[in-house]
C-alpha cells in the first residue's frame, strides 16, 4: 500500500510510537519523522525530571509537527505525536489538514511493563498515570483508527496498514 496520507501515530507513552511509526512508514513507502525530535530542549528536560508538560510547553512542539507535516501534503508521511488531546489534534489539523491518525490503543497493565523495559528513554514510567488521565480518544468526526497494541510490532503495523486500508475505502480525507 502506499499513501499521500500524513499519518500521525498517536497514544500514550509506551504504546510503540518509535517502533510502529517507522514500520508502517516503510510499508506505505513514505518518509517518518520521530515527533520526539520535534521537543524543545525544556520539555526533554522537564520529562527527564518527571514533570508533565503543560499545554504552554505543548504548542510549539506540536507546532513543529504540523509544519512537518503540511510539507508533506500531497506526499504522504509518518510521524510519531503523543497527540493525547482533541485541542493537540486540532492545532495539527489547523496546520495540515488532511493528516490521518493511527491510534495506539491498549492494556493499561501492558504499557506499563512494556514502557518498563525501555532503555534510555526521558519519559519515566511514572507519568503514565497523567498520559491517560489526558487521552481523550478519537472521536467519530477525526479521520482516524484505532489499533491494538497487543502482539508483535509487524502485526500491529499490518493492523494499521489493514485499517487505513479501511479508512480509505471509506473515504477518508486526502
Amino acid at each position: 500500500m502506499s499513501t499521500t496520507h500524513v499519518v500521525v501515530v498517536m497514544g500514550v507513552a509506551g504504546t510503540g510510537k518509535t517502533t510502529i511509526g517507522p514500520l508502517l512508514a516503510d510499508r506505505l513507502g513514505v518518509p517518518y519523522a520521530e515527533g520526539d525530535d520535534f521537543h524543545p530542549e525544556a520539555n526533554i528536560a522537564k520529562m527527564t525530571a518527571g514533570t508533565a508538560l503543560t499545554d504552554d510547553d505543548r504548542w510549539p512542539w506540536l507546532d513543529a509537527i504540523g509544519r512537518w507535516a503540511h510539507g508533506r501534503a500531497g506526499l504522504g508521511g509518518v510521524v510519531s505525536c503523543s497527540a493525547l488531546k482533541r485541542s493537540y489534534r486540532d492545532r495539527l489539523r489547523a496546520e495540515a489538514p488532511g493528516v490521518v491518525f493511527v491510534h495506539l490503543t491498549g492494556d493499561r497493565a501492558l504499557i506499563e511493563e512494556r514502557m518498563s523495559r525501555r532503555q534510555g528513554h526521558f519519559m519515566p514510567t511514572a507519568l503514565l498515570d497523567s498520559q491517560f488521565a489526558t487521552l481523550q480518544p478519537l472521536t467519530a468526526d477525526e479521520a482516524g483508527v484505532d489499533v491494538d497494541v497487543a502482539g508483535s510490532p509487524e502485526e500491529i503495523a499490518e493492523r494499521a496498514v489493514a485499517a487505513l486500508s479501511a479508512l480509505d475505502a471509506k473515504g477518508a480525507p486526502a
